[in-house]
């Protein structure tokens, strides 16, 4: 398996706290990982020490065949809890301001918007924007720096049907762009219509990995995980 990301024994403890424990998590290059838990699981902490929010309190994250470190943040794009948006300033005046920060050519501007379907949102400011439209844009910043692994926490929280639709289409089309998604969600209906494969994470344990298969009951699978670390707890 050709592997961009995997976690070996990785952990995070707050103040004594264990929020994630020994997780072994393994991501294939061009394809999308959906990373499934109830709210409070360690999901958003584990996503936060691959990104270099967090420290990891022990264990090991390998990056494209090598030991994780800072550097590679450049191949990571995130879009972890609400976009940072400038509410003021238009669609393509918010990457302008990335692009600047970034070093990077004004046409990558053009070139994420139209990845995002939001080429036509001229002078509107974000601040208008709809919270699908802010989600999508949160999405082109982290497109900006042409990523290889894209990480979207909860990225459909709060959208309507139109918005979720529109945004499952865009994930889908990103293994074909070189872009591999490690997408984390608690809803399981989301999950099961993009992802390629599947980890569950209860009370901070990696409790299951697998190809995600159409036929597969996700609900039950993810129940029976949960309960079962609920009860070694």
């Amino acid at each position: 398996m050709d592997m961009i990301l995997k976690t070996t024994s990785l952990c995070k403890t707050f103040k004594g706290q264990i929020a994630v424990n020994n997780a072994d998590i393994h991501i294939e290059r061009n394809s999308v990982y959906g990373l499934l838990g109830p709210n409070g699981a360690g999901k958003s902490t584990t996503l936060k020490m691959i990104t270099g929010i967090l420290k990891p309190t022990s264990g090991s994250i390998e990056f494209d065949g090598h030991p994780w470190q800072r550097s590679d943040l450049k191949q990571i794009g995130a879009l972890i809890e609400t976009p940072p948006l400038y509410g003021n300033l238009t669609a393509y005046e918010n990457l302008k301001v990335r692009t600047t920060m970034l070093g990077l050519p004004d046409k990558r501007i053009d070139e994420v918007l139209h990845i995002v379907r939001m080429t036509d949102t001229g002078k509107k400011r974000a601040g208008q924007f709809s919270l699908g439209m802010k989600q999508r844009l949160g999405i082109a910043i982290a497109l900006l720096n042409s990523p290889r692994l894209l990480i979207l926490d909860e990225p459909t929280n709060g959208l309507d049907p139109v918005g979720i639709e529109e945004l499952r289409e865009l994930i889908r089309s990103f293994p074909a762009k070189g872009i591999t998604v490690i997408l984390s969600s608690h809803i399981l209906s989301e999950v099961q219509q993009i992802a390629d494969h599947v980890g569950i994470i209860a009370d901070g344990v990696l409790g299951y990995e697998n190809e995600l298969r159409t036929s597969e009951n996700l609900e039950q699978l993810f129940m029976d995980v949960v309960k079962r670390h609920h009860k070694e707890v």
